[in-house]
């Protein structure tokens, strides 16, 4: 039989093994099931009180426990996001005043406020917990010190967090407190106080080995040992640590250099020269490429220019790559390809292994129409860094290109996991899908597309299409006037929505639509022979006639409209029939004659150029042929300027990947 003391050791490790259970549990991040073990840890905890007093044992309470299972449930509350439960919890403890040290437990309720947003109490009961914790515990006083640093930045107090980050740099600094200090200077526009504190923050000691130091270490040990502690432990601690440092001076860099001096320029200098003077030397290239970026943000592209090319004299192949592929990307935003090519093949030459240099030169070859080699390329960057959307998305562009629909889509479909929702891959996804003849796929991508950007009209008139071919003629017509509603511009909607109502005899609505896009090119007589017609159709015959004379004058040498006057003044009885009659009569003549003269393959061409365009409009279905040619719109302000032409490709399959007309950069990612 078991006495009373065994009894109470076995309640004592179950406890124990509840706390560790829920410890467990909120590392796995099941905060529900650690809250539960919490609970249960204490309910088990206050029957061991009991047991206890009724075993004479009271008068030695084991205070251990019972702080150990109030401080794990406080925890798993604060966790759950249960903060009045938590906070309850912690009062409990600060009440009992036999728990040593339990003034450091203000620090745990601070943190609670802090997330509740009650920064003025926050900061109270941390400066509480400063006043219990003695100087001997120096770590935990400076950590202290950067919350209530951090804390009064929130609540825009900048000189009192200046005071807090200053003591900390006084005492035992450190690169986040140091970049904290100097953005709080920044805030105050303190110019002078900005570059002391930059000064400072430079000259923190990293205390990490060198890697010149490692190497020269590593190379006396033998192979396994060699890659046992290159990746250990303490090796990732140190690359973190040194990645907080070089992240924490490059972005107080970029934060005061615009504003410290005159100018963008000389405000980089000066940082530059005084982080060549500290132990990180090598972030001073890093600085320049920084600057080249900013130049760019603030469009000074000659600026940006020439600090990149002040790199290919440096000897760092690296930092020479970087600089290499960013100036490509310059070029070949600019269309410049010639220069884009160059600099991305010196990319490539100083670091092979650099995927924005293979990426920008398979742009340059994919420009060139070689989509072959381009593949090779893209493949090769991303072989280098599997993550590489740009190498990822051209990828797929270029197996489009040469017929390899279904790789393609694979390349589209990884892009959706790791990018989820862009328009730009849901279109290729889409498209992808329609070369593959899987109709319903695609048409549940351009769904999904339209969800992101409903109010795109390139992309509704292409959902139009789709409905229209299913011949679902209400759901086309409703994506169609949409697109219309959204870009009242493109001459194709128009028209498709006034032959749509035309059908539907509606003339009056479809006037609109051909008024809309005589508007948009004046020069093209058959918007204005169908705004006649409808009118015509609807019985305004005043109306009618009036706009084809108004035709006639801007085209006296249109049969059709003058067949749709003599008509008109015939069916009207007015005198004006016979001298329209005469015109008409000309007007043929000199058709036939032109045509018996030039041929038949240059009879069009003599009628665009007399002005002389005539569509075939069928007045009965009221559907309008496309296959007319069209008269050269003119602007009235200034002539429409040719895109250059960069390159004698054939360039018939140049809008297969994108929405507009642009060049085939405008699908690529450099």
């Amino acid at each position: 039989m078991e006495t009373p003391e065994e009894k109470l050791r076995q309640l004592e490790k179950k406890i124990n093994e509840l706390i560790e259970e829920g410890c467990m549990c909120a590392s796995r991040k099941d905060a529900k099931l650690a809250l539960e073990k919490a609970k249960e840890a204490s309910k088990k905890e206050r029957i061991y009180v009991r047991q206890r007093e009724q075993s004479g044992l009271g008068d030695q309470p084991n205070l251990d426990l019972t702080f150990i299972v109030l401080l794990n449930l406080a925890s798993q509350y604060t966790l759950n996001e249960l903060y009045s439960e938590a906070l309850n919890t912690y009062h409990v403890l600060m009440r009992n005043r036999l728990f040593q040290n339990a003034g450091r437990l203000k620090v745990n309720m601070g943190n609670v406020y802090v997330k509740l947003g009650y920064y003025s109490k926050a900061i109270k009961f941390y400066r509480m917990a400063l006043d219990q914790v003695t100087n001997t515990h120096k770590r935990m006083r400076i950590k202290i010190m950067q919350n209530i640093g951090v804390l009064f930045v929130k609540m825009g107090k900048y000189n009192d967090a200046i005071a807090s980050f200053e003591y900390i740099m006084g005492e035992n600094p450190d690169f986040k407190t140091g970049l904290n200090l100097v953005l709080c200077y920044y805030a105050l526009n303190d110019k002078e106080k900005m570059k002391r504190s930059f000064q400072k923050l430079v000259s923190i000691q990293l205390e990490v080995s060198r890697e010149e130091d490692d190497d020269k270490h590593f190379s006396t040990l033998d192979g396994a040992l060699r890659e046992a502690i290159s990746n250990d432990t303490l090796k990732i601690f140190e690359s973190r640590k040194k990645h907080e440092a070089e992240w924490s001076i490059l972005m107080a860099s970029k934060l005061i250099s615009p504003i410290i001096d005159d100018s963008l320029n000389l405000g980089f200098t000066w940082c530059v020269d005084v982080v060549k003077g500290s132990t990180f030397l090598e972030l001073a290239h890093e600085m320049e490429i920084n600057k080249a970026v900013l130049f760019l943000k603030q469009k000074e592209f000659s600026a940006a220019i020439e600090t990149l090319k002040s790199f290919e004299r440096k000897k760092d192949a690296k930092v020479a790559s970087v600089a290499a592929t960013n100036l490509a990307f310059l070029y070949l935003l600019q269309k410049d390809y010639p220069q884009a090519n160059h600099y991305a093949d010196v990319a490539v030459s100083a670091d092979h292994y650099n995927p924005g240099a293979l990426v920008n030169k398979g742009c340059c070859i994919y420009l060139q129409g070689d989509f072959h080699k381009s593949l090779e390329y893209f493949k090769e960057a991303l072989v280098n860094e599997a993550t590489c959307v740009e190498a990822l998305y051209n990828l797929g562009l270029s197996l489009k290109k040469v017929g390899h629909y279904e790789d393609a889509l694979e390349c589209f479909s990884k892009l959706q996991a790791m990018l989820p929702n862009r328009p730009q891959v849901l279109y290729q996804l889409a498209t992808a899908c329609d070369l593959l003849k899987r109709k319903d796929q695609s048409l549940d991508w351009y769904m999904q597309l339209l969800n992101v950007v409903p109010t795109d009209p390139e992309l509704l008139h292409q959902m139009g299409i789709i409905f229209d071919a299913r011949e679902d003629k209400q759901q086309a017509f409703q994506y169609y006037y949409d697109s219309y509603r959204n870009y009242p511009s493109d001459p194709r909607v128009s028209t498709w929505l006034g032959a749509y109502f035309i059908e539907a005899e509606v003339y009056e609505k479809a006037v609109s639509y051909f008024e809309r896009a005589a508007v948009m090119q004046p020069s093209e007589v058959k918007w204005q022979l169908m705004v006649a017609s409808c009118h015509r159709r609807s019985g305004n015959y005043q109306k009618a006639l009036a706009i084809y004379k108004g035709i006639h004058r801007k085209f006296p040498d249109n049969v059709e409209c003058l067949k749709f006057i003599v008509r008109l003044c015939s069916d009207m009885r007015l005198q004006e029939v016979d001298r329209y009659a005469a015109l008409l009569d000309k007007a043929e003549e000199a058709r036939a004659n032109r045509e018996r003269e030039i041929g038949p393959r240059g009879s069009g061409k003599a009628r665009r150029e007399n002005g002389g365009n005539e569509p075939t409009v069928n007045e009965d279905a009221g559907v309008i042929s496309t296959s007319s040619q069209s008269v050269p719109y003119v602007d009235a302000l200034r002539p429409k300027s040719e895109r250059p032409r960069t390159s004698a490709r054939n360039r018939s399959t140049a809008n297969e990947d994108g929405f507009s007309d642009d060049d085939e950069l405008s699908d690529l990612l450099p």
